[in-house]
């Protein structure tokens, strides 16, 4: 084909698109064939360069909206969900085509934790309640493990690309939190309002308040940052004074306890607490709430402090399980989901299921205002009881599984590696992921893609780094000896 051929059908096919596109807004008044071009390109990149559409997607997430469709038992992120779609089919067709993928990122203990985790949920997929609900549920779970695990911790095997990845998804945060403060700011900051003006790309407070807690470590860890230039410090100093006006007036009390337990982690990590010594203390606190759990409640019902815009007043609620409604109702949704448990408690009720299920479950005297039999506000308000309804018992030992292998990963390579940016990057992502593992105990979020994105991120960036760069450091001092 010549040159002045292609010139030709450039402009044929232009003159020909902007004709149909004016036709269809002045007869049909239809606007989206406008989006042909950009959807073109971006598939483009789907076939040649994927780990920029994952990037993209990364800075797109906070901005999308959710589009809810109860009856179907799911609801759609746009425009995320869609394109994680585009990446799990991609990643599945490059599997069967051509068979190939990092041995040393499939093989990765982690990777074994979600390969377990997502079989034994297909598992009780076969024998929900609801199987429906459970299927798309677990291909809901795979477009987001996928593409932010799998595609992405080969792709940060370039540590530049996690820099990407974490201030792409922070500048987008920011904008959010810019437009969440004007409009809190017409309602004079006030509580109630917080609860909702992060809408409608944030469902509530909470999930807003966790994918926050969740950044606060990152900016941290930019502040300080080995060869950092001063400009660079300088928006890290900003994206962490807006993350903690963010916090603070998204009066999410659970985001404020998970970056406080992140705290706690830093300077155990800086004292040079072994793991282990992490790992039974927590047992022995565990173990000490379930022995004395009544003398705990009984003080803690003494409590009378209500959710209140006074800050001081707000944390001090933070106890109330006598009055404080938001509180009552995670107690209420626990007791159901225990009990939910005790009914199926090997393969559960399937996963997905317990918004639809629970609702038989409630005691008349531990409902409350905010309670409801439809199976339209929320799920479980835990990461770890909501599976344990859902997928029976094995279902939340591969979440707490999960949890302690990648943390321990994390303080492994920090401790390991003489690498001051691996050290840093690795803390970063470990600090952020306990806040999240923390925020699980109040909520549960990774069925959305606000907080699944940084989630499995965090978590690929974590094992990214102990295969790709603390292994080539080991491999190079042997090299030496």
């Amino acid at each position: 084909m010549t040159e002045k051929v292609k010139i030709a059908w450039v402009y044929g096919l232009t003159a020909l698109f902007l004709i149909a596109n004016f036709y269809l807004v002045l007869q049909k008044d239809f606007y989206w064939l406008f989006l042909l071009p950009l959807g073109l390109i971006v598939f483009y990149y789907y076939l040649i360069s994927l780990d920029k559409i994952i990037l993209f997607i990364t800075f797109l997430t906070p901005f999308a909206v959710n589009i809810r469709d109860l009856e179907a038992g799911l609801g759609v992120s746009l425009p995320t969900e869609p394109m994680m779609f585009g990446v799990l089919m991609m990643f599945i067709a490059n599997l069967l085509f051509e068979n190939k993928y990092d041995r040393r990122l499939s093989g990765h203990p982690v990777s074994y934790v979600i390969y377990f985790g997502l079989l034994w949920m297909l598992l009780t997929t076969f024998t929900s309640e609801l199987p429906v609900v459970s299927l798309k549920y677990i291909v809901s779970r795979l477009w987001f493990v996928v593409p932010f695990y799998f595609v992405a911790a080969l792709i940060f095997k370039n540590m530049a690309n996690i820099h990407k990845f974490f201030w792409l998804y922070l500048s987008a945060l920011i904008v959010i939190i810019i437009y969440t403060l004007t409009i809190h700011s017409q309602y004079g900051f006030n509580e109630e309002a917080g609860h909702w003006v992060m809408s409608p790309f944030y469902n509530d407070h909470t999930a807003y308040g966790a994918a926050l807690a969740m950044f606060v470590p990152v900016a941290v860890g930019f502040i300080f940052y080995p060869k950092s230039k001063k400009l660079h410090r300088f928006f890290a100093i900003l994206a962490f004074l807006f993350l903690a006006v963010g916090l603070i007036f998204s009066y999410g009390r659970a985001a404020w306890i998970s970056v406080a337990a992140a705290l706690g982690v830093f300077i155990l990590v800086m004292l040079r607490i072994k793991f282990y010594w992490f790992v039974l203390v927590s047992a022995v606190l565990i173990g000490g709430f379930i022995v004395f759990q009544q003398q705990i409640f009984d003080k803690l019902e003494k409590n009378k402090q209500d959710s209140s815009e006074n800050f001081v007043e707000h944390v001090r609620s933070i106890t109330n399980i006598s009055s404080d409604a938001s509180n009552l109702e995670r107690i209420n949704r626990w007791q159901a989901a225990i009990r939910l448990y005790e009914e199926r408690p090997v393969l559960g009720w399937g996963p997905g299921t317990y918004q639809f299920v629970y609702a038989p479950f409630q005691r008349s005297k531990e409902k409350t205002t905010i309670s409801t039999n439809l199976g339209d506000r929320g799920n479980a308000h835990s990461e770890y009881l909501g599976p344990l309804a859902e997928m029976g018992l094995p279902g939340m030992l591969f979440v707490l599984l999960l949890m302690v292998y990648v943390i321990y990963t994390g303080l492994k390579v920090y401790k390991k590696t003489a690498n001051r940016e691996v050290k840093f990057l690795t803390l970063m992502a470990t600090l952020g992921l306990v806040t999240y593992y923390t925020h699980g105990v109040l909520n549960n979020f990774l069925d959305s893609d606000k907080l699944s994105v940084p989630f499995w991120g965090f978590t690929a960036i974590i094992v990214a780094l102990d295969t790709f760069h603390l292994k080539r450091e080991t491999a190079q001092e042997a090299l030496r000896d």
